[in-house]
């Protein structure tokens, strides 16, 4: 890129020379004008100083003078014989022929090559239409690489796309996702921030992720507030273009006035508004273009489509691991359960005839039955965890006991055992569930604090009785740690009326 332009520049300065000498000119000069405004953007000159450059301002506008007309109309101009200039515009300048040609691409004037000669009647129609000439290779040498630019740039926003969908899919969190857009769209934009706006649940919008050169925290989290004129138009997917979003009145978030042009595209695809991207750039920033704004409109709905397919593989890979977990659960319920179930009844079977002239193997017995009672309801604990969606809060009661002691497990370097007795989730319902919850974290975290804990037992009966035989709940907490005093740790037991 930075190549091309250098040769572009070379070319140009080269075509000025040339025409320069060819038509024996005192002076020669390509000017490159704003389509907007028409302001000179660029200026090569032959034969001038920097003294004569500024003598000749009135001939280099764009909006006015020789420039202008040249604009205007579109053709060349010849002048023979320039009046004096008067006294009150300056210094009087030696130029009395003119000649000019607009250098125009297609239907667009972007400047114009002019010669100039202190002698009137200095050139001919010879030098006109060597001019003419001279402006068209101008003219295909600066289309040539607006066309290179255009390429490039495209090239450059496709790359980005391809790239935004490759990172996407390997399997990034939402927040890294939207972030991971935004950063690419910021950078091929060359904005000062992008940032992806979500709908709220009051009707308005807000920043869910940011990328700047900056701390990106005083954007993320800002609003645009229920009733905002552009939020019509954001909500219902349209595209949003802003030359300046610190005085435009559609703009009302705070951070505005940090900002210039911007853009604001919509993230949707088959009819879903995921969000909206927003690439603004600083106050006094350059315009976008149009071409700037249809390879980010491109971009946008290519990452929209990306996001889509990113969320679908997260739940294909969801669905997976649930599916791999219903399997491990059956079969540790179809095979492991049954057969411990069935071990458990021989060896209860075995200890009831008569053993009492082997009162240490009845007692063996009788040990080995309830270390399988207790396996059986360690592994319908681990057959009900593996049910569990492990991204989302579980419904049940049972489900939010694993969850407290499943959080704790991380803190304290091992799993709690934990066991249920009875039909804990029809039984235990709010507010009773909470309250034994909150006691639950508070023994889990008093245990963390102890000295050599290593093992922590849990235990939920909701089988218990009231001593006035009422039905109740029942929480033991019991853990192998000791005290200061070197104690034991006293056990934790809890109990309410259901």
């Amino acid at each position: 890129m930075a190549e091309t332009g250098l040769d572009l520049r070379t070319t140009l300065q080269h075509i000025v020379d040339t025409a320069t000498a060819l038509a024996g000119a005192r002076h020669g000069a390509l000017a490159l004008l704003d389509r907007e405004d028409r302001h000179v953007t660029d200026l090569f000159t032959s034969g001038m100083t920097d003294a004569e450059r500024l003598a000749a301002g009135p001939l280099l506008d764009g909006r006015t003078g020789f420039l202008g007309v040249l604009v205007d109309d579109a053709q060349a101009v010849r002048v023979d014989d320039l009046p004096p200039r008067p006294a009150s515009d300056g210094p009087p300048h030696p130029v009395r022929s003119f000649l000019g040609a607009p250098v125009r691409v297609r239907s667009d004037v972007l400047g114009s090559l002019c010669l100039t000669a202190e002698e009137p009647g200095r050139f001919s129609d010879t030098d006109l239409a060597l001019l003419r000439l001279l402006a068209s290779q101008a003219a295909a040498a600066i289309g040539g690489a607006h066309l290179y630019r255009a390429a490039r740039q495209r090239e450059r926003w496709i790359e980005g796309a391809a790239a935004v969908t490759r990172a996407l899919l390997t399997g990034a969190g939402t927040t890294d996702a939207l972030t991971t857009v935004a950063e690419r769209a910021r950078v091929l934009a060359g904005a000062a921030a992008g940032v992806i706006l979500q709908p709220t649940d009051d009707g308005g919008m807000e920043i869910v992720a940011a990328s700047t050169l900056d701390d990106p925290a005083g954007l993320v989290g800002t609003a645009i507030a229920p009733g905002s004129p552009v939020l019509v138009q954001l909500l219902s997917g349209e595209e949003v273009f802003i030359d300046d979003s610190a005085t435009d009145p559609r703009m009302t978030t705070p951070v505005r006035s940090r900002f210039g042009p911007s853009m604001m595209l919509p993230l949707q695809s088959g009819g879903r508004l995921i969000g909206t991207l927003a690439l603004p750039r600083r106050r006094g920033g350059l315009p976008y273009t149009d071409m700037d704004r249809l390879l980010a409109s491109q971009f946008a709905s290519q990452a929209a489509l990306a996001l889509v397919m990113a969320d679908a593989q997260h739940y294909r890979e969801q669905l997976a691991v649930y599916e791999d977990r219903d399997r491990i659960a059956r079969d540790l319920h179809d095979l492991v359960v049954q057969r411990l179930f069935a071990t458990e009844m021989m060896l209860e079977s075995t200890r009831r005839k008569d053993l009492e002239g082997d009162a240490e193997t009845a007692e063996l017995l009788t040990r080995a039955v309830d270390e399988l009672d207790s396996t059986i309801q360690e592994v319908r604990t681990a057959i009900f965890a593996l049910q569990q969606p492990p991204a989302e809060a579980p419904a049940t009661f049972r489900g939010r006991v694993l969850r407290e002691t499943g959080g704790a497990a991380a803190v304290l370097g091992f799993q709690p055992s934990v066991h249920f007795a009875g039909a804990v989730d029809t039984l235990v319902v709010e507010p009773v569930a909470g309250r034994l919850l909150d006691v639950l974290r508070g023994a889990l975290a008093t245990a963390h604090r102890r000295a050599a804990v290593s093992a922590i037992e849990v235990e939920v009966d909701a089988t218990a009785r009231q001593p006035d035989g009422r039905a109740a709940v029942r929480l033991v907490v019991a853990d192998d740690g000791r005290g200061e005093d070197g104690a034991r740790s006293p056990t934790v037991i809890w109990q309410v009326p259901l």
